[in-house]
């Protein structure tokens, strides 16, 4: 069990000392061993879920109102610096992809 929470601190890219191994690994049987009874749970019978609440769909619905601001207008207001066409012009803010 040590050679797994070295595996783990070198991925997790953290440095341990022998007492927070030796923790850290009494803490990974026990949660391995707690795995292992939820295993056993008979669960063929339950629905699977990715919530445990029945939710939907919060969003509204797009949709052009009264109120809305065409992106044209926008555009006429910008200085040339700010726009390329009929697109916004932003500036980069990935480092490394050209």
């Amino acid at each position: 069990m040590k050679f797994d929470i070295e595996a783990l601190a070198q991925l997790a890219r953290i440095e341990l000392g022998h007492k927070e191994k030796e923790r850290l690994s009494g803490d990974l049987v026990n949660i391995l061993k707690y795995v292992e009874q939820i295993d056993e749970l008979k669960t063929d019978a339950i629905e699977p879920t990715s919530h445990v609440l029945a939710i939907e769909n919060v969003f509204r619905e797009d949709e052009i109102r009264e109120d809305s601001v065409s992106a044209r207008k926008v555009l006429d207001v910008l200085p040339d610096s700010s726009k390329d066409g009929s697109f916004f012009r932003v500036p980069k803010v990935i480092e490394g992809i050209e």
